[in-house]
């Protein structure tokens, strides 16, 4: 088939004629049309009908595995750049494993992540999508950045960060759709170039008794290879999916006395280049370890590191694998004797007050479990469990510590004692950091006074980030029962109140929440960050206290707005005007405007204009309180200077202004 590629045409702005570069692995239909700066990665498929046009906006950069379906539209304006994961200047980059889904449209200045699926008819415009994003069908996605791992719903219209970073993440299921999609189309692009080779295509006419599937390199494999009855259409996949990101496949084995140490050893190596001949080797793993639990787990030969591993067999039969390919962080094997301790036992991993603690849990008929979670989760809390400790001696719980720490290493990990009686924990205490092994308990949450020698030790502020009275702000949240949040903004759309969302805080004591308050304040340096607290019954907020500021981190709450009379001591404060430009009148008219349900905003006209009334608007201004409305006014006030302000009250059921009056002359 003759494939309808050109170069891009002379222009004002470019004359370079560049043309496509298109990896002779990638299937590129004939009824398509590529033009211009546009490099096609290994193993595309690019469907009938579509448009990728680089004459205006250029270059483009399509990623390997991607699969670009009928009717897209991939186009750029001249203006515009995004930086590629290369660190690279691109009009679009779509990156690796994405499915571009039918009539679709990606208009550069533009960025689509890796392993990122993009539904029918929906548009991505000045924007960027992270990576494992799925978007579904009908949606608007402009001038803003999604956050990795985010799902956008049918016909959803995302044109503010503050939406942006309230997306609700993928599921499971949903990355389990988008990657079946990957492979569909690894499919059909392996049969479209068969379908052009005459000696392949025939081979397929004369064997009529053997069924398709692909890898991703264009192989046929019988079907009695994969359909086998031990393991399931999960597990299948999963081997699949290793080998089509280039892993490599390993298993191992350990009886039910090791499992609880974590002692596994290794089944015979897999050099399997196909679907059929990974399952045949698993299959005899299982066979020749019956009775034993057995995981597979694939191996990145580049990072020399793990990225999956999954329990495919137990001593009472095969369990289905999960459909989550989310890799891990890096990890390595330790070596365990006989007795369940590491080879040396003088690791130095664990401090002797950990140890202490094991040995105080464990004399108490106390259970112990591990956690883990990477920075970027740290500050919402989301923990993860490490392997289930079913030990009853010191030195086996320390060498199942020392494996959780070694397996997640570069994260926090915490050590959790739980009374089994009750079904409650008495003891949580970090005991390793990012940049190294805590040596001490003074990080633990004690809830059982014979448990931990600082049960009741006071939460303090674990930086000068935060003084006692956030501190004591975060205690009487967590003591209320209340949910902790933050929001920050920049300068620029401060006085509009778009307060973007950090996430919801997920913290059993005020050291932890203020450890994430901590690493906000460090992310948004150079912005305003406020403390949130929310009343989950009421689904209301009793607390609004700015925490850091653009020019000096703020470490009073003076300036707090607490509804709630025990969350914080100025509850009953009433709002007032943070600059003396604003009189009270007009700070008691913002507050009738939000008492009442009414929008604010403000318009401004020189003094050429007001005599036409040619007023000009300043933006609508997003407050849940007086003083935030006041912030944003005084700013308004400052940048037009020398011109007329006035603030205008809109009632948004009738759609009419219930007040304008002007608060700045020249």
């Amino acid at each position: 088939m003759a494939i309808r590629n050109t170069a891009a045409p002379p222009t004002p702005w470019s004359k370079s004629l560049a043309e496509p570069k298109i990896h002779e692995t990638a299937f590129v239909h004939s009824f398509s049309n590529i033009i211009g700066d546009v490099l096609v990665g290994a193993n595309v498929i690019v469907a009938p009908g579509t448009s990728i046009r680089a004459d205006e906006g250029t270059p483009f950069h399509i990623s390997e595995n991607t699969n670009i379906q009928d009717g897209v539209v991939i186009h750029g304006l001249e203006q515009g750049r995004i930086i590629g994961d290369d660190q690279n200047e691109y009009s679009v980059w779509i990156g690796s494993n994405a499915s571009i889904t039918h009539m679709a449209l990606i208009h550069g200045p533009a960025y689509v992540g890796d392993d990122c699926f993009i539904g029918f008819r929906s548009t991505v415009f000045n924007a960027r999508v992270g990576a494992g994003c799925i978007v579904m069908m009908h949606a608007l996605i402009q001038d803003v950045e999604i956050p990795p791992g985010k799902y956008v719903p049918s016909g959803a219209i995302i044109t503010n960060q503050q939406q942006a970073d309230r997306l609700p993440d993928v599921q499971a299921q949903d990355n389990h759709f988008a990657h079946h999609v990957v492979g569909i189309n690894q499919a059909l692009r392996s049969g479209y170039l068969c379908a052009a080779d005459s000696k392949c295509i025939n081979t397929i006419r004369d064997e009529l008794d053997k069924s398709y599937t692909s890898n991703g390199f264009n192989e046929f494999e019988r079907s009695h290879d994969v359909a086998s009855s031990r393991l399931g259409a999960e597990t299948v996949e999963q081997v699949r999916y290793l080998l089509d990101q280039g892993y490599k496949i390993g298993t191992e084995h350990v009886d039910q006395r090791r499992f609880r140490t974590g002692s596994w050893q290794s089944c015979t190596p897999i050099e399997a280049r196909s679907v059929g001949e990974a399952i045949a080797a698993l299959e005899d793993c299982l066979t020749g370890h019956a009775g034993e639990y057995v995981r597979l787990f694939g191996i990145d030969p580049k990072g020399k590191r793990r990225v999956l591993e999954t329990i495919i067999q137990r001593p009472d039969g095969v369990v289905q694998a999960p459909a989550n390919f989310r890799p891990p962080t890096n990890r390595t094997n330790r070596s365990y004797n006989g007795n369940g301790y590491s080879n040396g036992s003088g690791s130095g991993k664990l401090s002797a007050e950990t140890v202490d603690q094991v040995q105080q849990l464990l004399a108490g008929g106390y259970k112990i479990g591990t956690e883990h979670v990477d920075e970027r989760r740290f500050r919402t809390g989301s923990w993860q469990s490490c392997q289930p400790i079913e030990a009853t001696s010191t030195k086996e719980v320390v060498a199942a510590l020392e494996e959780c720490i070694d397996n997640h290493e570069g994260e926090y990990v915490r050590l959790i004692g739980i009374d089994p009686k009750v079904k409650r924990r008495v003891l949580e205490s970090i005991i390793q950091r990012p940049n190294g092994s805590v040596t001490s308990s003074g990080g633990s949450k004690s809830v059982a006074s014979g448990v931990g020698a600082n049960s009741s030790a006071r939460p303090t502020a674990t930086s000068t980030h935060l003084n006692s009275e956030v501190v004591e702000q975060l205690q009487q949240l967590i003591n209320g029962g209340y949910k902790i949040s933050a929001e920050h903004v920049d300068q620029r759309r401060f006085r509009t109140g778009s307060w973007s969302s950090c996430g919801q805080i997920q913290a059993n004591s005020a050291q932890q929440a203020a450890a994430a308050l901590e690493s906000y304040l460090n992310e948004y340096q150079g912005e305003y960050v406020r403390l949130i607290g929310i009343d989950p019954k009421a689904k209301r907020r009793v607390l609004e206290t700015i925490i850091q500021r653009p020019n000096d981190p703020v470490t009073s709450s003076g300036n707090s707005n607490s509804v709630a009379s025990d969350v914080a001591a100025n509850s009953s404060a009433r709002p007032t005007a943070t600059s003396t430009r604003l009189s009270s009148e007009v700070i008691e008219q913002l507050k009738q405007l939000i008492n009442s349900g009414y929008k604010i905003s403000a318009e401004h006209v020189d003094q050429r204009r007001f005599r036409t009334g040619s007023w000009s608007n300043c933006g609508q201004i997003q407050a849940n309180s007086a003083q935030q409305a006041a912030a944003a006014l005084e700013a308004y006030l400052n940048e037009y200077q020398g011109e007329y302000v006035r603030l205008i009250g809109i009632d948004p059921k009738g759609k009419r202004r219930v007040l304008e009056t002007i608060i700045q002359r020249p």
